[in-house]
């Protein structure tokens, strides 16, 4: 998109007059070799896509965000649209056509230029998922594990904590090396700058790219802005780097999809979106996973985004991108309310190839998790109808509000694996039987910052934890660190 129009008219030898404008769709007669996807260049030096091929006239979706004038000309470009892509990307906030938002420069200029429309990888490029991506939120890493190149639906009502997620899972990927890409879909521009300041206090704002399309931003730049932030993803999978994407939300996606399809009066279908807003939305996923590339496997882990009003997934959006994605993780409102933080179902969450990239601990960690909280379930429907509960089932529902408590996470608050396990096993040697769930709290939360900022403390525990290869290991070694220590001695 460099180039001016006269270029691109020469180049082409074909010219059309704009007929008719509706909104973000530009009706164009002429243009006879024109194809479906390929960009448009306008005499006013705006560009757009072609969405259409009618008898008489090309449907052109207008990227400019104000409309073209009737009766300008128009030329083929000869390509599809295209972003400039390159290392000097990382750092910035960018829209979706490429162009800086964020104040600084880019450091070096991006010669390398990258269609965002791409066939996704066909079976025989791709390769089996046996990394873990660690997000650093333990009802997560402990009940619905991740594998890096995966696509997890991240689901739920508004308000419930989802972006918070969404954030700790690129702080941690970032802190591990990968490359983090957050797509802002439509949203506020408040919302973006939180996004930013967020990544500029935890120190990742150098290894992230923001795209960002805002609610006032035509629906035609909206649309574009998971396939560039997927495009840069590819890029960077290319270069050997392993990537974590957001796409927040697809639900506003769908919508923009939606408009620009009535708009053209093409028929909606159930629910009033269109018939291809199901292959809209797996192509663009499919671009997601774990690749064979020069430098060994790579991937590109995904976390899309969707609403689902009053916890309703089975609206036609929910169902087509749990259909398409490898699991899904649950928001649940009522949790919410309750005061979980993060508000997570863990029974109605699904993960379908996290568990296999996970290590034998923490699968036993898992399994043993998800027997005890739904035995406790049933205790919960027992003691209901007012049974009278002997005292191993009191037990058994006073260390279910521990599990609980020990899920629970401020914010921003990222927990590595290591400690992790470390804080399990003492929840699980029942250290804190005795205490009420609030002091257990305080000292989970004071032993997670020690380990942050303390390296000798750091190093002690990676030591206990990381030779561990079984449950019953763990839980030994965990027990006798926390045992009393003679005076003058350092407890764990």
């Amino acid at each position: 998109m460099n180039k001016d129009f006269s270029h691109y008219l020469s180049q082409s030898g074909e010219v059309g007059f704009v007929r008719r404008v509706i909104a973000s769709l530009v009706y164009v007669e002429g243009l006879p070799s024109a194809r479906t996807e390929e960009l448009i260049a306008f005499e006013s030096g705006e560009f757009g896509q072609v969405m259409a091929l009618h008898k008489d006239a090309v449907e052109i979706l207008n990227f400019a965000r104000t409309p073209v004038k009737v009766g300008i000309r128009a030329a083929r470009t000869g390509h599809t649209v295209q972003i400039p892509v390159g290392d000097a990307l990382i750092g910035t906030t960018i829209d979706p056509l490429g162009r800086l938002i964020s104040p600084q420069e880019f450091s070096e200029a991006l010669t390398v230029e990258r269609a965002i429309y791409a066939m996704p990888p066909s079976i025989q490029a791709r390769a089996r998922i046996t990394q873990p991506c660690e997000t650093g939120v333990t009802i997560v890493d402990l009940m619905v594990p991740l594998g890096k190149g995966q696509r997890e639906l991240v689901i739920g009502d508004q308000k419930t904590g989802k972006t918070y997620f969404l954030l700790r899972s690129l702080l941690a990927q970032v802190r591990s090396g990968s490359v983090g890409i957050y797509a802002a879909i439509g949203k506020s521009k408040l919302v973006v700058r939180q996004v930013e300041e967020f990544l500029i206090q935890t120190g990742i704002a150098d290894r992230v790219i923001i795209v960002a399309s805002y609610a006032e931003d035509p629906a035609s730049i909206i649309y574009l802005a998971p396939y560039t932030a997927m495009t840069i993803a590819e890029y960077f999978r290319d270069s050997g780097r392993d990537v974590l994407v957001v796409l927040d939300d697809l639900s506003i996606h769908a919508k923009m999809y939606r408009e620009i399809a009535l708009l053209g009066k093409r028929m909606p279908g159930r629910n009033a979106y269109p018939g291809d807003i199901f292959y809209i939305h797996s192509r663009l996923l499919e671009r997601a996973g774990n690749f064979k590339t020069q430098f060994g496997d790579r991937s590109i882990t995904c976390l899309p985004v969707v609403e689902a009003p009053g916890g309703d997934i089975a609206g036609y959006i929910q169902t087509n991108t749990i259909s398409m994605t490898d699991g899904h993780i649950l928001f649940d409102y009522d949790l919410f309310v309750e005061g979980r933080r993060p508000a997570i179902n863990p029974f109605l969450s699904v993960t379908r190839v996290g568990r296999q990239a996970q290590p034998d601990i923490k699968k036993e960690i898992n399994q043993t998790l998800i027997t005890f909280l739904n035995t406790a379930e049933k205790l919960h429907s027992f003691a209901s109808f007012g049974a009278e509960l002997t005292l191993p089932v009191r037990e058994l529902l006073d260390k279910e509000t521990k599990v609980i408590t020990f899920f629970d996470q401020m914010a921003y608050e990222v927990i590595p694996g290591n400690l992790q396990f470390y804080l399990f096993g003492l929840l699980w040697n029942d250290i804190w039987k005795e205490r009420p769930k609030e002091h257990m709290s305080e000292e989970a939360h004071m032993i997670a910052s020690l380990y942050t900022e303390d390296p000798k403390y750091r190093s002690k525990i990676d030591g206990l934890v990381a030779p561990c290869r079984s449950l019953k290991e763990l839980l030994r070694v965990t027990k006798t660190a926390a045992k009393p220590k003679p005076q003058g001695a350092i407890n764990t």
